[in-house]
């Protein structure tokens, strides 16, 4: 069902999700566990859950996509599904921790993004196997799944340099420097 443009996304897509996949799994063999520096473990593991969540996302809807006569719908729903139970129990998660409470904060935006991107899919998806306005749903799960590939990205990179790479965190961190 995914044709032209769609296909050639969905083929970049795969392979972008495939390759950082495969670094998650290297960075994470590579990173010490037992560094003092570390965040508390239960909010390193739901960073690396949500790389890994996110990654995993945009590969199983792009080679789902890729099949020929698929109804992009059923594997953007499922994801979704399975993307907002995960949120779910990450919520569940990180507020039984016994992380700081600004920890736990900071992760507020980690939750509203994943519960953002999964939503949009399930709604879309739900949409495109509907036939109800399927080019707008299309264009909307394209759009979840390269923020997928950010939200992964940044998780990643966060978890990895064990810091807060957030806008705020950022802005706070350039402000606080000292030349």
């Amino acid at each position: 069902m995914v044709t032209g443009e769609y296909r050639d996304f969905f083929v970049a897509m795969a392979g972008a999700a495939g390759a950082l996949t495969g670094l998650l799994f290297v960075a994470l063999s590579l990173t010490p566990h037992n560094s003092p520096k570390l965040d508390n473990p239960v909010i390193r593991q739901v960073r690396a859950s949500a790389a890994l969540i996110a990654f995993t996302n945009t590969l199983v809807v792009s080679l789902f996509g890729l099949v020929p006569e698929t109804n992009l719908g059923y594997p953007a729903a499922s994801m979704g599904v399975v993307g907002v139970l995960f949120t779910a129990a990450g919520i569940r998660t990180v507020l039984a921790s016994v992380a700081a409470t600004r920890a736990r904060l900071r992760q507020a935006g980690l939750i509203v993004l994943l519960l953002s991107i999964f939503g949009a899919e399930l709604i879309c998806g739900g949409l495109v196997i509907a036939g109800i306005n399927p080019e707008v749903a299309m264009h909307l799960i394209g759009y979840a799944l390269c923020t997928s590939i950010l939200v992964g990205v940044a998780r990643a990179w966060e978890m990895v340099s064990d810091r807060d790479t957030g806008v705020v965190a950022s802005l706070a961190t350039l402000v606080e420097h000292k030349p």
